[in-house]
């Protein structure tokens, strides 16, 4: 019976999505019919629909030639969705999916979102760097992430296993945010946002290109009250009746640095966040106004990239970053039962890597990084009276070598084998192997089989975290690492220079899954390999684009993730994922609009299930409306749909409930 619901909702959700594209022909007509049809069938796809992508190999090459079948996002498409976060980038995204629990983001993939996960299955970079902390090793995605979305010139996901050229962590995927530099924001400009439940934001920003160098410079803050917010699981007299009262704010503040000069750069990324915590996780009184987490990062890269030959270039780098974290969790009437949590991480790092084409028919890549832990630092205490439930005070290590060989078989054949051997000071040695043979049968069409082994060491959090009492979690020093095998195979074909298709099935096998459980015995919260998973599935996009400035992008992903020591389906695994991305001129008018559409099938819970939703986003945004000046408006959940997101064992809620209809208006001034 969920089966057959499943597919018939998915069944509807195609049909409307089709509806949709029949739209996006009637807006684009315009545009369409400006277009010489005979100069586009002469241009290569690739000046249409695709950017060379840096993120699957560390080199830049053609998406065709990558050994992943990469996702990527512009700063046209940020702007033509009005897109906020990280997170909803990432979500508009083949196979993708996600999940707020009203106080972080989380990111799904291809029916994998385990509860009490912090994204440690996705690596994330800034600019190719890794900017994953030494504790919890999260991958920040909402508002806590340290750059603004403003700042972002595309956002490049590499599905499936990454662990061959990355490490721990490209687990899942590799997601790397390539950010802008002096030349794309030139100039002082400023941008003013505000919009439902007192939301307010302001960026200042500066950028200059010179002789043989460039910098960019930005400063933003940002500030939301929040609503009142429902849950029915503490609907009784002495709990306010549900109603959690101005816990939702959230407000922080961001600084980011980008410059180069010659062969060496420089970047800075800071961002400080409080978010008010509504939901009275891990058993805290209910509507207490003292409950928050605040989040800061620091990092820090230098760079420096050199041309040995003509064949040959080096690149090398040291970073150095901070990751803070404190937790209020008010367990008592104020102002008694206030404790903290607080966690202090700091490291350093440095890497080398090689990129040649001085063997004939060989483009190789091979490097070595390491990073040292410093710090890691994990501390509970009650503050009246005051008692330290936890000190933990450790440092850690985590280092590796690799080698990646694009070997040009011939002229249409490509194989790309690549290998890394990892050490840390949790889970040891490790050997990541990746191979996939790329095949071009035809000029329009490219056929890829990819095979490639990843892990994930456990995080210091996972394994060393212990507070006891009620709401409180144990630790589990015998944690093993996880371990992915996957096997993917997809064909690729462009049937003009502005349509391609893209057909990928897919088949992961998980062990020693890392879950968080709730012991029985004593009823604390850990974390213990207890799960072996399987997950199956298609996907299938197709992405048009018009000359006059029109652009579609539709995605249907069908997944089945399933527990192998219980062959139920693992919760927050939606069986089918549909998207829809429509930008396009309005007809006569310096506007444009954007149509977004997401649908999401039934969920499981901890205890039950979620209903699938249909979200629909409307942004109408100027191409420059005056001189210097673009504004824009964006309608979020258009037609005020009730949906939820699954909660986790911290949570009383087994479901938690997401915002309805909001707006945001958002203007930019170029100086």
């Amino acid at each position: 019976m969920r089966t057959t619901t499943g597919t018939r909702l998915a069944r509807d959700t195609l049909r409307r999505l089709a509806g949709a594209a029949g739209v996006a022909a009637v807006l684009c007509g315009q545009a369409a019919a400006r277009t010489d049809v005979a100069e586009l069938a002469d241009m290569p796809i690739e000046q249409l629909l695709a950017f060379d992508v840096y993120s699957a190999s560390r080199f830049s090459q053609k998406p065709t030639e990558a050994p992943s079948n990469v996702s990527v996002v512009t700063a046209a498409d940020i702007r033509a969705f009005g897109w906020r976060t990280l997170a909803d980038i990432l979500g508009s995204m083949r196979g993708l999916h996600t999940s707020y629990d009203r106080n972080y983001s989380y990111l799904g993939a291809r029916g994998f979102l385990r509860p009490g996960d912090f994204n440690t299955r996705f690596l994330l970079l800034v600019d190719g760097n890794r900017v994953n902390d030494g504790v919890y090793e999260q991958a920040a995605l909402g508002t806590e992430f340290g750059v603004d979305v403003d700042l972002i010139e595309r956002v490049e996901f590499v599905p499936g296993p990454g662990s061959s050229i990355y490490g721990t962590n490209a687990f899942l995927g590799v997601v790397n945010v390539i950010t802008k530099r002096g030349r794309d924001l030139a100039g002082p400009r400023v941008a003013l946002e505000a919009g439902s439940q007192h939301w307010r934001r302001g960026r200042a920003s500066y950028g200059k290109r010179g002789d043989g160098h460039e910098w960019l410079l930005s400063v933003s803050s940002f500030r939301e009250r929040g609503k009142d917010v429902y849950f029915p699981e503490f609907d009784t007299p002495e709990t306010s009746n549900g109603v959690a009262s101005g816990l939702d704010h959230d407000r922080g503040r961001k600084l980011f640095f980008r410059g180069s000069a010659g062969d060496l750069s420089l970047s800075l990324l800071h961002g400080e966040r409080t978010k008010g915590v509504p939901t009275a996780s891990y058993e805290q009184a209910f509507n207490d106004p003292r409950s928050r987490t605040v989040d800061t990062q620091t990092a820090i890269d230098v760079g420096w990239k050199h041309a040995l030959s003509s064949a040959t270039e080096l690149n090398t780098r040291v970073h150095w970053g901070r990751y803070q974290y404190r937790g209020d969790y008010a367990y008592l009437p104020a102002p008694e039962g206030l404790n903290r949590d607080r966690t202090d991480s700091a490291w350093w790092g440095m890497e080398a890597r090689l990129v040649t084409v001085a063997f004939d028919g060989h483009k190789l890549v091979a490097g070595a990084e390491y990073q040292r832990d410093y710090r890691r630092e994990q501390i509970n205490y009650d503050l009246d009276p005051y008692l330290l439930r936890l000190d933990a005070r450790r440092t850690g290590y985590r280092g590796g070598v690799y080698a990646q060989d694009e070997i040009r078989l011939r002229e249409n054949l490509l194989l790309n084998a690549g290998m890394r051997i990892d050490r840390n000071d949790i889970s040891g040695t490790e050997t990541s192997p990746r191979l996939a043979l790329i095949h071009r049968p035809a000029k329009a069409t490219t056929l890829k089989l990819m095979h490639g082994h990843a892990f994930r060491a456990p995080s210091a959090y996972e394994a060393y975290y212990s507070v006891p009492g009620e709401g409180g979690q144990k630790p589990n020093p015998s944690l093993k690492v996880e371990h992915m095998r996957s096997t993917e195979v997809s064909v690729e074909q462009s049937f003009r220079a502005d349509t391609r298709l893209l057909l990928s099935v897919y088949r992961n096998r998980v062990s020693d899954l890392i879950t968080q459980v709730l012991d029985p015995a004593d009823g604390l919260l850990m974390y213990d390999n207890i799960d072996r998973a399987r997950s199956q599935g298609a996907e299938v996009e197709f992405e048009q684009v018009w000359t006059g400035g029109a652009r579609l992008r539709v995605s249907y992903s069908r997944q089945h993730t399933r527990d192998l020591s219980t062959g139920m389906t693992l919760p927050n695994s939606p069986r089918h994922l549909a998207k829809l991305n429509l930008a396009a001129p309005l007809l006569g008018g310096p506007w444009q609009a954007g149509v977004e559409l997401r649908y999401t099938s039934r969920r499981n819970t901890l205890a039950g299930s979620t209903g699938s939703h249909l979200l629909t986003n409307l942004t109408l945004s100027s191409l420059k409306l005056a001189p210097g000046l673009d504004v824009s408006a964006s309608l979020y959940n258009l037609f005020d749909r009730r949906w939820s997101d699954p909660g986790g064992g911290e949570h009383r809620q087994d479901a938690l409930r997401q915002n309805g209809r909001s707006v945001r208006l958002k203007m930019e001034y170029a100086f």
